[in-house]
Protein backbone atom coordinates (compact mmCIF):
# COMPACT_ATOMS: atom_id res chain seq x y z
CA UNK A 1 0.00 0.00 0.00
CA UNK A 2 1.83 3.30 -0.99
CA UNK A 3 1.86 5.77 1.79
CA UNK A 4 0.48 8.72 1.25
CA UNK A 5 3.04 12.16 1.59
CA UNK A 6 1.90 15.38 2.55
CA UNK A 7 2.88 18.34 0.08
CA UNK A 8 5.30 20.55 1.65
CA UNK A 9 5.83 24.18 0.16
CA UNK A 10 9.37 24.91 -0.85
CA UNK A 11 9.69 28.64 -1.08
CA UNK A 12 11.24 29.30 -4.46
CA UNK A 13 15.02 30.51 -4.44
CA UNK A 14 15.47 28.96 -0.77
CA UNK A 15 18.49 27.26 -0.11
CA UNK A 16 17.86 24.94 2.33
CA UNK A 17 21.61 23.75 1.94
CA UNK A 18 22.79 26.62 3.35
CA UNK A 19 21.87 25.45 7.06
CA UNK A 20 23.49 22.60 9.11
CA UNK A 21 21.37 19.04 8.48
CA UNK A 22 20.27 17.57 11.56
CA UNK A 23 17.61 14.92 12.00
CA UNK A 24 14.37 14.69 14.19
CA UNK A 25 13.58 11.64 16.24
CA UNK A 26 10.73 10.77 18.74
CA UNK A 27 11.27 8.77 22.41
CA UNK A 28 8.33 7.81 24.09
CA UNK A 29 8.21 6.75 27.79
CA UNK A 30 5.33 4.75 29.07
CA UNK A 31 5.06 4.53 32.99
CA UNK A 32 2.74 2.04 34.35
CA UNK A 33 2.36 0.17 38.17
CA UNK A 34 2.46 -4.00 38.57
CA UNK A 35 1.61 -4.75 42.18
CA UNK A 36 2.42 -1.57 43.61
CA UNK A 37 6.26 -0.83 41.30
CA UNK A 38 6.72 1.86 39.33
CA UNK A 39 7.52 0.36 36.12
CA UNK A 40 8.98 1.84 32.63
CA UNK A 41 8.85 0.22 29.28
CA UNK A 42 12.53 0.00 27.60
CA UNK A 43 13.48 -2.17 24.70
CA UNK A 44 16.96 -3.46 23.93
CA UNK A 45 18.91 -1.57 21.04
CA UNK A 46 19.06 -4.56 18.30
CA UNK A 47 21.58 -2.19 16.06
CA UNK A 48 24.08 0.07 15.94
CA UNK A 49 24.76 2.59 17.74
CA UNK A 50 24.42 1.04 21.82
CA UNK A 51 23.39 -2.23 20.47
CA UNK A 52 22.82 -4.47 23.11
CA UNK A 53 21.78 -1.43 25.42
CA UNK A 54 18.48 -0.56 26.79
CA UNK A 55 16.54 2.70 25.22
CA UNK A 56 12.68 3.86 25.79
CA UNK A 57 11.30 3.09 22.25
CA UNK A 58 11.52 5.93 19.49
CA UNK A 59 12.89 6.54 16.22
CA UNK A 60 13.25 9.35 13.50
CA UNK A 61 10.32 10.80 12.16
CA UNK A 62 9.31 10.13 8.59
CA UNK A 63 9.33 13.61 6.09
CA UNK A 64 5.10 12.57 6.02
CA UNK A 65 4.16 12.29 9.43
CA UNK A 66 3.81 14.56 12.29
CA UNK A 67 5.69 13.99 15.64
CA UNK A 68 2.81 12.60 16.90
CA UNK A 69 2.12 10.44 14.20
CA UNK A 70 6.04 9.04 14.81
CA UNK A 71 5.84 8.23 18.40
CA UNK A 72 2.54 5.97 18.10
CA UNK A 73 4.41 4.42 15.34
CA UNK A 74 7.57 3.71 16.63
CA UNK A 75 5.88 2.70 19.80
CA UNK A 76 3.58 0.25 17.70
CA UNK A 77 6.64 -1.27 16.10
CA UNK A 78 9.16 -1.90 18.27
CA UNK A 79 6.50 -2.78 20.83
CA UNK A 80 3.29 -3.88 20.06
CA UNK A 81 1.75 -1.35 22.68
CA UNK A 82 -0.99 0.86 20.47
CA UNK A 83 -1.89 3.82 22.69
CA UNK A 84 -3.70 6.04 19.88
CA UNK A 85 -4.61 9.21 22.04
CA UNK A 86 -2.61 8.86 25.16
CA UNK A 87 0.67 10.14 24.10
CA UNK A 88 1.60 14.07 25.43
CA UNK A 89 5.10 15.68 24.41
CA UNK A 90 7.08 16.82 27.60
CA UNK A 91 10.23 17.98 26.47
CA UNK A 92 12.85 18.16 23.93
CA UNK A 93 16.44 17.33 23.66
CA UNK A 94 18.76 18.61 20.96
CA UNK A 95 22.37 18.65 22.65
CA UNK A 96 24.71 18.30 19.71
CA UNK A 97 26.85 15.64 21.15
CA UNK A 98 23.79 13.20 22.27
CA UNK A 99 23.46 11.02 18.88
CA UNK A 100 26.78 9.41 17.59
CA UNK A 101 25.34 9.18 14.24
CA UNK A 102 24.53 12.78 13.54
CA UNK A 103 22.56 16.02 14.87
CA UNK A 104 19.46 14.47 16.11
CA UNK A 105 16.58 16.65 18.15
CA UNK A 106 14.62 14.58 19.92
CA UNK A 107 11.24 15.31 21.12
CA UNK A 108 9.93 13.17 24.20
CA UNK A 109 6.49 11.33 24.73
CA UNK A 110 4.81 9.87 27.81
CA UNK A 111 1.80 8.16 28.38
CA UNK A 112 0.84 6.58 31.74
CA UNK A 113 -1.11 2.83 31.07
CA UNK A 114 -2.96 1.01 33.73
CA UNK A 115 -1.52 -1.90 31.33
CA UNK A 116 0.35 -2.27 28.68
CA UNK A 117 -0.91 -5.72 27.60
CA UNK A 118 1.33 -8.31 25.11
CA UNK A 119 4.71 -6.70 24.24
CA UNK A 120 6.04 -7.83 20.78
CA UNK A 121 9.35 -6.49 19.98
CA UNK A 122 10.44 -5.48 16.41
CA UNK A 123 11.96 -3.69 13.82
CA UNK A 124 15.15 -2.69 15.55
CA UNK A 125 14.23 -3.59 19.31
CA UNK A 126 15.58 -6.87 19.85
CA UNK A 127 13.53 -7.06 23.28
CA UNK A 128 10.74 -5.48 24.75
CA UNK A 129 10.30 -5.33 28.75
CA UNK A 130 8.81 -3.72 31.69
CA UNK A 131 11.68 -2.44 34.45
CA UNK A 132 11.46 -0.87 37.47
CA UNK A 133 11.68 3.30 37.42
CA UNK A 134 13.98 2.56 40.75
CA UNK A 135 16.31 0.54 38.99
CA UNK A 136 16.67 3.47 36.00
CA UNK A 137 16.70 6.36 38.68
CA UNK A 138 19.56 4.38 40.87
CA UNK A 139 21.46 3.99 37.38
CA UNK A 140 21.64 0.39 37.74
CA UNK A 141 20.47 0.00 34.06
CA UNK A 142 22.23 1.20 31.80
CA UNK A 143 20.17 3.52 28.97
CA UNK A 144 21.46 4.28 25.37
CA UNK A 145 22.11 8.01 24.35
CA UNK A 146 20.40 10.76 27.02
CA UNK A 147 17.32 8.32 27.94
CA UNK A 148 17.94 8.35 31.52
CA UNK A 149 17.71 12.14 31.16
CA UNK A 150 15.07 11.75 29.49
CA UNK A 151 13.26 9.06 31.97
CA UNK A 152 13.76 11.35 34.89
CA UNK A 153 12.19 14.00 33.32
CA UNK A 154 9.47 11.98 32.40
CA UNK A 155 9.12 10.45 36.06
CA UNK A 156 9.04 14.20 37.40
CA UNK A 157 6.64 15.49 35.17
CA UNK A 158 3.93 12.76 36.17
CA UNK A 159 5.25 13.63 40.47
CA UNK A 160 4.35 17.63 39.77
CA UNK A 161 0.88 16.54 37.84
CA UNK A 162 -0.33 14.50 40.81
CA UNK A 163 -0.57 17.22 42.62
CA UNK A 164 -2.60 19.55 40.20
CA UNK A 165 -4.69 16.50 38.54
CA UNK A 166 -6.40 13.23 38.07
CA UNK A 167 -3.10 11.33 36.96
CA UNK A 168 -3.11 8.87 40.03
CA UNK A 169 -6.25 7.81 38.55
CA UNK A 170 -4.67 6.80 34.86
CA UNK A 171 -2.69 4.03 36.89
CA UNK A 172 -5.62 2.10 38.49
CA UNK A 173 -8.20 -0.04 37.03
CA UNK A 174 -11.83 1.48 36.09
CA UNK A 175 -12.82 0.06 40.08
CA UNK A 176 -9.49 -0.56 42.31
CA UNK A 177 -8.82 -0.01 46.35
CA UNK A 178 -8.00 2.70 48.26
CA UNK A 179 -4.81 1.01 48.74
CA UNK A 180 -4.22 0.19 44.78
CA UNK A 181 -4.49 4.43 44.23
CA UNK A 182 -2.46 5.13 48.05
CA UNK A 183 0.55 3.10 45.79
CA UNK A 184 0.33 5.30 43.42
CA UNK A 185 1.50 8.18 45.14
CA UNK A 186 3.98 6.66 47.13
CA UNK A 187 5.72 5.14 44.45
CA UNK A 188 5.84 8.54 42.44
CA UNK A 189 6.69 10.67 45.76
CA UNK A 190 8.92 7.65 47.39
CA UNK A 191 7.25 8.34 50.50
CA UNK A 192 4.33 6.72 52.72
CA UNK A 193 1.24 7.99 53.45
CA UNK A 194 -1.22 7.12 56.33
CA UNK A 195 -3.92 4.83 55.32
CA UNK A 196 -6.71 6.61 57.34
CA UNK A 197 -5.93 9.52 56.16
CA UNK A 198 -5.86 8.88 52.97
CA UNK A 199 -9.11 7.30 52.48
CA UNK A 200 -10.64 10.63 54.79
CA UNK A 201 -9.02 12.86 52.21
CA UNK A 202 -10.51 10.97 49.49
CA UNK A 203 -14.53 9.44 50.98
CA UNK A 204 -17.16 12.08 51.28
CA UNK A 205 -19.08 14.36 49.52
CA UNK A 206 -16.96 15.62 47.54
CA UNK A 207 -16.83 13.19 45.07
CA UNK A 208 -13.27 11.87 44.41
CA UNK A 209 -14.25 8.37 44.81
CA UNK A 210 -17.50 6.79 44.60
CA UNK A 211 -18.23 3.26 46.51
CA UNK A 212 -19.44 0.38 44.22
CA UNK A 213 -20.30 -1.67 46.85
CA UNK A 214 -18.47 -4.40 45.33
CA UNK A 215 -15.18 -5.74 47.38
CA UNK A 216 -12.06 -7.37 45.65
CA UNK A 217 -10.91 -11.11 46.14
CA UNK A 218 -9.32 -11.79 49.08
CA UNK A 219 -5.60 -11.85 48.99
CA UNK A 220 -3.50 -14.48 49.67
CA UNK A 221 -3.07 -13.60 53.24
CA UNK A 222 -6.82 -13.75 53.91
CA UNK A 223 -8.49 -11.30 56.15
CA UNK A 224 -11.17 -8.52 55.25
CA UNK A 225 -12.15 -8.18 51.93
CA UNK A 226 -11.14 -4.41 50.58
CA UNK A 227 -13.82 -2.24 49.40
CA UNK A 228 -13.45 -1.10 45.56
CA UNK A 229 -14.69 2.49 44.42
CA UNK A 230 -14.51 4.25 40.77
CA UNK A 231 -12.83 7.34 40.17
CA UNK A 232 -15.44 10.55 40.44
CA UNK A 233 -15.55 13.84 38.81
CA UNK A 234 -14.04 15.95 40.90
CA UNK A 235 -10.72 14.40 39.62
CA UNK A 236 -11.53 17.03 36.59
CA UNK A 237 -10.57 20.10 38.49
CA UNK A 238 -7.63 18.67 40.80
CA UNK A 239 -6.27 16.18 43.46
CA UNK A 240 -7.20 16.55 47.45
CA UNK A 241 -3.72 14.88 47.92
CA UNK A 242 -0.49 16.80 48.61
CA UNK A 243 3.07 15.83 48.45
CA UNK A 244 4.57 16.87 51.92
CA UNK A 245 7.29 19.12 51.61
Amino acid sequence: MATKTRNVNVLPGYDAGAFPAFAVTVDVVILTMTEGVLQVLLVRRGEEPFKGVCAVPGGFKRPEETLDEAARRELSEETGVDVPSLLTQFGAYGDPGRDPRMNVVTVGYLAVLRDVGPLVAGTDAAHAALVPVSDILGERVELAFDHLQIVRDAVERVRVELEVSGIATAFVGTTFTMAELRAVYEALWGVQLDAANFRRSLVGEDGWVIPTGRTARPGPGGGRPAELYRVGRAWKHGTPIQRSR
